[in-house]
């Protein structure tokens, strides 16, 4: 919208991340170097941890566009892996052919040959960890154990770590203190400071094609860079919510006030109290309220005419005519058709559902059963829009939800299908819809799920 007005050629400010434009300020240059090294030289665990929104993914989606050819990389993005399920999609993503049913020990077998033989071929292959701090304990152990795979000089795998600082919690204490000693290099990504966040702000309008002279005034980057609290997410958020702001006020510049009027239209705004604006919301809540008490009244109004309508003596004779109520049998076939208030019904009701399916399905479920999980939500209402979205690229039947922790917060995983062993739940994987296999699906166990399910009682 605002583009032609600053001269820009694309969104300067889209919170997707893209390796294109990397911006090496605030330290994360000196640290996407120190990885590469560790990487290719050191031993151990790798460990990088910064806050939401600081540039972790990122740094991650760089790593593997920088790392040397010799060196194969693989992604782990689902932190809720149980610990019997993480070696199998370890092995998922290697592409190793395994046994229908293999055990924990045979799969550990497969991946060390193929690591040996990636090892004798000169390659070197590492795994990174996204999420991490939202992993059972259990299952980072289970990766640690990993780590000892080695030849008489060398290991064979690398472990790169990404977390939030809830991971650094995790990891002091003390049964998980076998991994903690592993680990050999610690990253922090701390957040921007001030002259960074203008720094980064120049950076990303001169990517996007911007020649001018400053756009954002050093008060209003100031001002930004405080509500942001110098996380890199929410100065893309905000920015570009800023320069709608000045576009809508015909200016060439972003001033304090269309700074703060980005930040009193974010949802983080109000974390801390300090940048939202309690008054201008009360008003709002006021007219609001005050709008609805006059539409109540109206349609009393009205009501109350159409009563008196009836009442009159002319319309008497008519009345018994006029008054059919619809019987039992027609409402229903009326709500599932075309009734907008039942259909809402039933599309809220689609969570519920999905969690007795759930139920019912893993009564008569083999712990070796395989299913595939699609994703993990924490927000309910956006849950079950994908939910009623989900029903057209999947047989809706299939599909079951149970509640876990998501990135250590209540939360629920999608899963879909029962599959006799991998083999056929990995052919199954492979037919899914393209924009389903965008979040990274993994297969799991019935063992596995139950496990995590029981961790949350």
């Amino acid at each position: 919208m605002y583009y032609n007005h600053f001269g820009l050629k694309e969104p300067p400010f889209k919170i997707t991340p893209n390796t294109e434009i990397f911006f090496t300020g605030g330290n994360r240059g000196a640290v996407l170097d120190a990885l590469l090294y560790a990487i290719g030289n050191g031993e151990g665990i790798i460990k990088v941890v910064g806050e939401v929104g600081s540039g972790k993914t990122m740094l991650c989606r760089m790593l593997q566009t920088m790392l040397p050819e010799y060196i194969e990389s693989i992604y782990l993005a689902n932190p809720s892996v149980a610990p019997e399920d993480v070696l199998h999609a370890i092995a998922f993503e290697l592409q190793l052919r395994l046994p229908k049913n293999a055990d924990r020990l045979k799969v550990m077998q497969k991946l060390q040959e193929y690591l040996l033989k990636r090892h004798a071929a000169g390659k070197q292959v590492v795994i990174f960890v996204e999420e991490a701090q939202g992993m059972p304990l259990a299952t980072l152990e289970e990766i640690r154990l990993l780590s000892n795979l080695e030849t008489k000089h060398e290991k064979l795998l690398q472990i790169v770590l990404f977390g939030q600082p809830e991971l650094d919690a995790n990891l002091n204490q003390t049964h998980i203190r076998q991994l903690r000693e592993r680990i050999t290099h610690s990253f922090n990504l701390a957040p921007l400071q001030p002259k960074e966040v203008g720094e980064y702000l120049m950076f990303r309008l001169r990517a996007a094609g911007y020649f001018g002279p400053p756009l954002f005034n050093p008060a209003a980057i100031k001002k930004l860079s405080q509500a942001a609290q110098g996380l890199v997410r929410r100065v893309n958020i905000l920015a570009d919510k800023a320069l709608l702001a000045a576009f809508a006020d015909n200016v060439y510049q972003v001033t304090p006030k269309h700074v703060q009027a980005a930040i009193s239209d974010s949802e983080f705004s109000a974390e801390k109290g300090k940048f939202s604006n309690p008054p201008q919301r009360i008003w709002v809540w006021i007219l609001v309220l005050g709008l609805g008490l006059l539409l109540g009244l109206g349609i009393a109004y009205f009501l109350n005419q159409k009563s008196a309508v009836s009442r009159k003596p002319e319309t008497v004779t008519t009345a018994p005519v006029a008054k059919t109520e619809p019987s039992p049998k027609v409402a229903p076939a009326s709500a599932t058709s075309t009734n907008p208030i039942a259909v809402e019904v039933n599309s809220a009701d689609i969570l519920s559902n999905r969690l007795l399916a759930m139920d019912n399905w893993l009564t008569g479920q083999s712990p070796s059963t395989v299913t595939i999980q699609l994703f993990g939500a924490n927000d309910e209402t956006q849950l079950k829009h994908a939910l009623s979205q989900l029903g057209s690229k999947v047989e809706s039947d299939k599909i079951y939800v149970y509640r876990t922790r998501v990135n250590n917060q209540p939360g629920f995983n999608v899963i879909y299908g029962s599959f006799s062993d991998r083999t056929e739940a990995a052919r199954a994987l492979q037919t899914l819809p393209e924009e389903l296999k965008k979040n990274r699906p993994q297969l799991r166990t019935v063992a596995g799920v139950l496990e995590e399910i029981a961790q949350m009682k």
